[in-house]
């Protein structure tokens, strides 16, 4: 069963009604972030009833060394943490001498929480009893500023109802925080300088090993009925806090609120004895532009993004909140300002699996920034990667491979693979064809070829490299194999000729040189400098190419489908369907040795490489993979549904198509896997993107053309989205009738619709 007390609404996510049980979903579902922080919706005051307190910093991590039961060569030193930051969004509320504390009241009633996402602020309000019999409402209101995205805005306003009170806010700065996550139970952050100067305070923090310095800044005012006071608030440190208390006496009915900016300035960004005098700027600027003026800001900054990236469904509220939250997210945590960032799977929501880069922004992220954003923001993405090549290299030899083969992380924070799974870090070496995929998808989405001898080419033959390394001579088979794997399909570990991975390890050989004789021909001097830094031989692409040639596929004649690996068929073959509800999700149910037996596929993982190569295969084909392979997978990967739900929409099974989306845009929404309370999955947010754009559009890049096959599933009456092909923005709106298309640019663009070509003049609309 899912959960459903979200309230349908197009433009925001409402909670109604307190409910302790709910408490930790809820601070993952209306997290907040500004690509620079991020915060979960935590409570300001006191709460002593379970919680996941988490304020993060990009960029910012730890070093976790490794804990496993049985070492093994060529193990990461360490897995690489997210940190949970000091708490700079703290305020303590006295009335009548009695704290306030959701889980100690004597009565909670009119709770509500709005994330606004159109406008980009979240809003909690209620009306409470406490013990000592003080009535009280309380509305708060938080926004992480994109204008100016080292602060924070809270506005917290106290209401007393039944009697006059004497309201005591004490707003603070906590670095004594630890991780949710963590392998030792290490100290991570090092306090080492508190202070406080009227209405200020700053805390200078550490992280061990890493060396990040951060201030964590607050500067407060009170105001009571709406006028500003001055207050000389009473101080108090402790090793690790700062607390500033402000007194407001109100009379019955009349309110009285704190306004508190606060935030983080980082040592990536200033130097270390700069940070304070840093915060103190930032804070002045927030404080002399006012809350209401800063939110306004805001709000014109959210409907610049929306102005881009929105997709307007008509006729079906919960499917357009589900694609809003979830294009929300994917720029609260990545808005593509800064190259040496990239998108962690949790993003600001929580801080499993570490918060690292995952080749899931190869794969599911770069479409939706290329379409959405400048094409700068797709490039840097790809930078960060060549920056990284070095270390790909370096976690390649750790493993014992040679002369430039390149193994890109599992995870990463700085290039250097820090997963701690063997079966993953050493076997699901498939991540490696993202990245020559993610180049590709570029290239031939942009035009930009430029990238490809600048950068891409060295990333590319590492990649190669490495697949000519890894692959095997089988004399039984006079083919080349590709032994002790795990494909996409994580239930399956150390298994033989994962199909997807032979299929892009091919596929990378054959791209890398055809791209090698390309750039031969036409960019002379970049051919020249990289083949210099590669040390390349025609010797060694010979052989390259030969495992490409020769690589080997498992099939069954019995199925006519491409297997997901050797044995598959040995398994018993027992589809989802007769699997008993109660052992769902199997993995909280049964033991890995079971679930490693079983047919169960967690996500798309032969699917994922027709979908990837659509191109090299008939539709009936795909039908025939499609048939043989869902009816065994469980979609218990975020990353499964929006693969799904594409090739649904490619085969016209709209039915088919529509559920996955509405499980892909739903996912953390109705908590499908039962595991939202540990943050959002972002990086999966990107595929419900895909979901209705390359599925239900049916956007694809044929001929150098955008071209669209349109479908629209029955429940809708129609929906819009918006396209930036090669700096030219397109409109596509589809309906029940037929769809339109809509050029703002300064030139002529010609499309295929339904495989006939079209030429839009900019400003005009076509419909077919």
């Amino acid at each position: 069963m899912n959960q459903d007390y979200i309230k349908p609404d197009n433009w925001s996510i409402i909670e109604e009604g307190f409910d302790v049980e709910r408490v930790k979903s809820s601070e993952s579902l209306f997290s907040i972030g500004n690509g620079a922080m991020g915060q979960r919706a935590n409570f300001e005051e006191t709460y002593t009833g379970p919680t996941f307190q988490g304020s993060y910093i990009a960029g910012v991590y730890y070093p976790d060394k490794t804990r496993v039961g049985w070492w093994k060569n060529g193990y990461p030193e360490y897995f690489a943490k997210v940190l949970n930051a000091p708490n700079w969004i703290g305020i303590d509320v006295e009335v009548n001498g009695e704290k306030l504390d959701l889980h100690q009241c004597k009565s909670v009633t009119n709770f509500r929480r709005e994330l606004n996402m159109k406008e980009g602020w979240y809003q909690r309000s209620f009306t409470a009893v406490l013990a000592n019999g003080t009535e009280i409402e309380v509305k708060a209101t938080r926004f992480l500023s994109l204008d100016l995205d080292e602060v924070g805005a809270i506005r917290y306003k106290v209401t007393p109802i039944n009697q006059e009170a004497k309201v005591v806010f004490t707003p603070y700065l906590d670095a004594g925080i630890t991780n949710e996550d963590t392998n030792w139970d290490d100290k991570f952050w090092d306090t080492y300088d508190l202070s406080h100067n009227g209405n200020t305070a700053y805390i200078l923090s550490k992280t061990m090993k890493t060396e990040f310095h951060v201030c964590t800044g607050m500067l407060n005012q009170l105001f009571v009925a709406n006028e500003q006071v001055d207050a000389s608030p009473k101080a108090e440190t402790s090793g690790t806090s700062v607390r500033l208390s402000y007194e407001a006496q109100v009379a019955k009915g009349q309110s009285t609120h704190l306004v508190k900016f606060g935030g983080y300035t980082v040592s990536l960004n200033h130097k270390n004895e700069d940070l304070v005098s840093a915060s103190a700027t930032v804070l002045k600027q927030a404080s002399e532009s006012g809350f209401d003026a800063l939110l306004d800001l805001q709000k014109k900054a959210w409907s610049k993004i929306w102005e881009m990236a929105d997709i307007v469904i008509e006729g079906d509220v919960k499917a357009q909140q589900g694609i809003r939250f979830n294009i929300f997210q994917l720029n609260q945590t990545y808005l593509g300002k800064d190259p040496r960032l990239n998108i962690g799977p949790k993003g600001f929501t929580g801080e499993k699996y570490g918060g690292s880069t995952y080749w899931d922004t190869e794969a599911y992220c770069l479409p939706f920034y290329m379409a959405t954003k400048d094409q700068m923001v797709a490039r840097n993405l790809l930078t960060y990667r060549y920056h990284h090549l070095n270390k790909a290299i370096e976690n390649a030899e750790k493993l014992g491979f040679t002369n430039g083969a390149a193994l890109y992380p599992m995870v990463t924070m700085n290039g250097e693979e820090c997963h701690n799974e063997w079966e993953i870090t050493f076997e699901e070496i498939h991540r490696n064809g993202a990245m020559t995929f993610a180049i590709y998808n570029y290239v031939r989405y942009t035009g930009d070829y430029s990238y490809i001898p600048e950068k891409g080419l060295e990333v590319m033959i590492g990649v190669a490299r490495f697949w000519h390394q890894r692959a095997t001579f089988s004399e039984e088979k006079e083919k080349y194999v590709i032994l002790g794997v795990t494909g996409p399909n994580e239930y399956e570990n150390n298994i033989n000729n994962n199909w997807y991975t032979n299929y892009l390890a091919k596929w990378c050989i054959e791209y890398c040189i055809e791209n090698l004789n390309k750039v031969k021909g036409e960019y002379a001097v970049d051919y020249k400098r990289i083949i210099e830094a590669t040390n390349l031989h025609q010797e060694e692409i010979d052989g390259m190419l030969k495992v490409a040639e020769h690589m080997y596929f498992p099939y069954s004649e019995k199925h006519q489908v491409f297997l997901q690996q050797d044995g598959f068929l040995d398994k018993e073959l027992i589809t989802v369907s007769n699997l008993d509800a109660s052992q769902r999700p199997i993995n909280q149910y049964w033991s890995w040795d079971r679930i490693l037996r079983s047919p169960y596929i967690k996500q798309a993982d032969t699917l994922q490489g027709m979908y990837m190569f659509e191109d090299k295969f008939t539709k009936e084909e795909m039908a025939k993979h499609f048939d043989f392979y869902e009816p065994y997978t469980v979609h218990e990967s975020s990353l499964s549904p929006c693969v799904h739900s594409i090739i649904a929409a490619y085969l016209d099974r709209m039915d088919q198509a529509y559920t996955f989306y509405l499980r892909t845009s739903r996912l953390d929404l109705d908590d499908y896997n039962k595991e939202v309370e540990e943050g959002l999955h972002i990086t999966s947010m990107a595929g419900t993107w895909m979901s209705i754009v390359e599925g239900f559009g049916g956007l694809r890049i044929k001929e150098d053309k955008l071209s669209f096959t349109p479908r629209i599933p029955k429940e809708w009456k129609g929906y819009t989205f918006n396209v930036n092909f090669r700096n030219q923005i397109l409109k596509v709106s589809v309906s029940q009738e037929g769809t339109s298309f809509t050029l703002e640019g300064n030139q002529e663009l010609t499309i295929c619709v339904g495989g006939k070509e079209f030429t839009i003049s900019p400003d005009s609309l076509i419909t077919v």
